[in-house]
């Protein structure tokens, strides 16, 4: 492994015998081993933190033991009397097993999360006492308005150690940047002189790693930073890529290679959607998996990742929200199903693998539905500066701290988007965060256009480099080492290009025919709004709290969800901007049929005799569209014809000039509060009808529009109003 000093300083020396023989020891119990002994730059690394006080940034693979360094350093530096270490950790899981592998070699480890909000003044108390080795802190702590105020200073004050785990999300060139980990220049500024600083990660090339060492103060000369990077290579890994025709052959597949597939491991996909429902259909197919995405709870994903941990499932079935962190050796497998958009997010996720089997497959199933999501994401990059401005003036002109709830209505941004702006903006001084919301500070600020122009280029580079990795002919490990810039990149002799022997295409017709049969049962519930967004008077709208039961539409029902990797991959086309508007296709409205038939018959449906259900629909609204007339008018006319009910008329939408936005909801109730209208012929023929309505649209995202029209719909004389819709956006 190469060592280099920043500055091309020689290695030090300052490290005595004893001092060595200290660490390994330590080590020992730290594994379980008493053969164990640090590798040279590990050594290195400990050195430099413990004898010499300095700064470094550790830039090595996943599984080299990174952790091992910052918590042999804690065992010395505290038996020489040092302050407890400070680790920054991005993710709950990693913290977990971080305190657990602490316990091992006798460090008292604690942590302030989300995860434990009751347990946060016991843990403060033990800080106090000096009873904390160490303390593993979210990088949101770090600009909470209480723990910023009240214990960021004593700990700053205290601190032996401070170690920035995963420092690649502090950079914006980084696949997972988080502004909070910015907040760490502010902890840095008030560390006393002398407290050595570790920064570590496995995935980062060499502009992130330069990015990092610059806002971690590890880089340059005078700082007299140690920089160790070394291979990349994961020499247990086997990568492979499985082109299939579809989403059914992809999950065929997995049903008939899960078993073969060698111990337990992760199925990563790039939706919530597509993790529960993979899930759930391997599940019904007799494979022992389990869901793990960051819409459960925690003990929920405290649970799953037990059941992995022990080998009591095979797999599971998990969103990136199972990244960073999580430590389970033996980890057999990895498998995509679906394309990361970076490579070296890639690298990241499937570097969970082998870390201590000699043996690991990882594969990659590319799927249609890729590119769509990758631009999804891409569409929650940093706001233009109208809308920062905006948000500025917004901030500048409230008496008090505004709340994420209270500033949504004068602002056109979603709420997370809006809060990852706040949080960049805070980072940068223009706004602070206080109890009670947020404010803006009067510091001049510049939107740096060009960086964040920079940043978007970058994405669509790494979007290209994940094209051709599934594309490439050569050696797939050495292309995603290239990719993080290592200079050792080389063939691994062991993927599928490498050696010629890829895995079978080939899928059991049984599998395969009920992956399709999966995939093609349409119909996902649709909830309906309950509660008024916050701040509507505030921009002119007297609504707030609940929706009056007399208001609201029942729950609905729609063909499938966007994030689908079934019906999803077919009404993403229809329904994508700038396809041409014409009649529902006839497969499409077939479905509809289904669902209908299926709602009818289903729990709370029409047909069940249940008296607590809405009576059948006596007639059929559709809600106007400025940009798919056509197919919403036909699918409104199909629906009507096939139930036997009339087609009273559609809600307009307002003039053509004020097209719809994606904003937040507060917005978006502003916006259909002043175009969305009930035309007096359809007023009339509702009163006529006087039951149960179906309002049928294309599309939901928000679910605003549904609202917004049921409350018209009532108000008019409908007894209920059943929402029914082509697809989910979310």
């Amino acid at each position: 492994m190469q060592s280099s000093p920043a500055g091309h300083a020689p290695p030090s020396s300052s490290g005595s015998p004893e001092l060595r023989a200290e660490a390994d020891a330590t080590l020992a119990r730290l594994v379980g081993s008493d053969t164990a002994a640090l590798r040279p730059d590990q050594w290195r690394a400990i050195e430099a933190l413990v004898a010499e006080r300095r700064r470094a940034l550790v830039v090595q693979r996943t599984g080299w033991g990174k952790s091992a360094v910052y918590f042999v350093a804690t065992a010395l530096l505290r038996r020489q009397g040092a302050g407890p270490t400070v680790i920054v950790s991005p993710l709950l899981a990693l913290m977990r097993n971080q305190i657990e592998a602490a316990a091992r070699a006798g460090i008292h480890a604690r942590s302030i999360s989300s995860a434990n909000a009751e347990e946060w003044e016991a843990v403060r108390e033990e800080i106090e006492k000096g009873a904390v080795d160490v303390l593993l802190v979210s990088p949101e702590r770090l600009n909470n308005p209480d723990f910023r105020d009240r214990v960021l200073p004593r700990l700053a004050a205290a601190t032996g150690l401070l170690v920035v785990d995963e420092a690649h999300c502090i950079s914006d060139w980084g696949h997972d940047f988080r502004p909070d980990y910015r907040r760490l220049r502010t902890l840095l500024a008030d560390l006393p002189a002398g407290v050595p600083v570790l920064a570590t990660t496995a995935t980062a090339n060499a502009r992130v790693t330069a990015d990092v060492a610059e806002q971690l103060g590890t880089g340059g000369e005078d700082a007299g930073a140690l920089v160790l990077r070394g291979p990349l290579d994961r020499e247990s890994l086997r990568l492979s890529v499985l082109r299939l025709p579809d989403a059914a052959h992809r999950l065929a597949w997995l049903e008939g290679y899960l078993g073969e597939l060698p111990g337990s491991g992760i199925i990563y996909t790039l939706t919530v959607a597509a993790a529960e429902e993979v899930a759930a259909h391997l599940s019904a197919r007799g494979h022992r998996v389990t869901a793990y995405t960051g819409r459960m709870e925690n003990a929920d994903r405290q649970a799953a990742e037990d059941d992995l941990l022990g080998n009591r499932v095979k797999a599971l079935v998990a969103t990136s929200a199972l990244g960073m962190g999580f430590d389970k050796p033996d980890l057999g497998f990895v498998v995509h199903l679906g394309s990361p958009s970076s490579p070296i997010a890639y690298y990241q996720q499937v570097g969970r693998a082998g870390r201590g089997v000699a043996h690991a497959e990882v594969l990659l199933l590319p799927g249609p539905e890729d590119e769509a999501i990758w631009r999804y994401f891409a569409s929650l990059a940093f706001p233009p500066e109208e809308q920062v401005r905006r948000t500025l003036d917004a901030l500048a002109a409230a008496d008090a701290p505004l709340s994420l709830a209270a500033l949504e209505p004068r602002v056109e941004l979603r709420r997370s988007r809006l809060e990852m702006m706040l949080k960049v903006l805070d980072v940068d001084g223009a706004v602070r965060r206080e109890r009670g919301g947020w404010t803006a500070t009067g510091s001049p600020w510049a939107y740096d256009a060009g960086r964040y122009a920079g940043v978007a280029r970058r994405r669509e580079t790494e979007q290209q480099a994940m094209r051709d990795y599934v594309a490439a002919t050569g050696c797939r490990m050495e292309f995603l080492r290239r990719q993080l810039d290592d200079p050792e990149a080389a063939p691994c002799a062991r993927c599928d290009n490498c050696t010629g022997r890829g895995h079978a295409p080939d899928v059991d017709p049984d599998a395969l025919a009920a992956a399709r049969g999966e995939l093609a049962r349409p119909g996902t519930p649709v909830e309906p709004r309950r509660m008024w967004p916050t701040g509507l008077p505030a921009v002119g709208v007297d609504l707030k709290g609940r929706i009056p039961a007399g208001e609201q539409a029942e729950p609905g029902r729609a063909l499938g969800r966007l994030s689908d990797i079934g019906w999803g991959n077919r009404l993403r086309p229809l329904l994508a901007r700038g396809t041409p508007d014409g009649p529902v296709p006839q497969d499409v409205a077939d479905a509809v049929v289904t669902v209908l038939a299926d709602w009818a018959k289903g729990p709370g449906g029409w047909a069940t005799g249940d008296p607590e259900a809405p009576r059948r629909p006596v007639g059929v609204v559709t809600v106007g569209s400025r940009s798919r007339p056509v197919l919403i008018g036909s699918l409104g006319e199909r629906i009507a014809a096939v139930g036997r009910m009339p087609l009273l008329g559609a809600l307009d939408p307002g003039p053509p000039e004020r097209p719809a936005r994606r904003s937040n909801s507060a917005q978006r109730v502003r916006e259909l509060a002043d175009s969305l209208t009930l035309p007096p012929a359809l007023a009339a023929a509702v009163r006529e009808a006087g039951g149960p309505l179906l309002l049928v649209d294309d599309l939901t995202e928000t679910g605003w529009t549904l609202a917004m029209g049921a409350r018209l719909l009532r108000a008019a004389g409908a007894e209920a109003v059943l929402p029914l819709v082509l697809a989910v956006d979310g």
